[in-house]
């Protein structure tokens, strides 16, 4: 089982930057990758990125394609989202993900609230 915990969320302003981390735990060596998902009020879980962990590969959602980073630190077993330009459309609360070699999702952070004013 993998053990996640996100941190780096806060208040800031539209325009503003913001880095989370999400720091893994306990059968990281099974990982086939991570990603960060969030949620809004009243909306569903969505994708925001994804990276493979062997090779760093990286994944989009449109709608932070060109904003948003996600990168890893395999030493210190960290994912990292790096998130410029903020709009109030991306306040929600931010959730880390671990994929399993079957490329399910199968383990959660606790999430990590961000808020972004106008």
């Amino acid at each position: 089982q993998v053990q996640l915990v996100e941190s780096g969320g806060g208040l800031v302003q539209a325009g503003d930057s913001l880095r989370l981390s999400c720091a893994a735990s306990g059968r990281t060596f099974s990982m086939y990758g991570m990603g960060w998902f969030r949620q809004a009020p009243g909306k569903e879980r969505e994708f925001v990125a994804a990276i493979v962990w062997s090779i760093g590969s990286t994944f989009y959602a449109d709608s932070v394609k060109g904003r948003f980073t996600i990168s890893r630190d395999k030493g210190k077993n960290t994912v990292y989202l790096q998130m410029n330009s903020l709009t109030p459309e991306d306040t929600a609360v931010y959730y880390c993900a671990a994929r399993n070699p079957g490329r399910e999702y199968d383990a959660w952070g606790q999430g990590t609230q961000v808020t972004v004013s106008s």
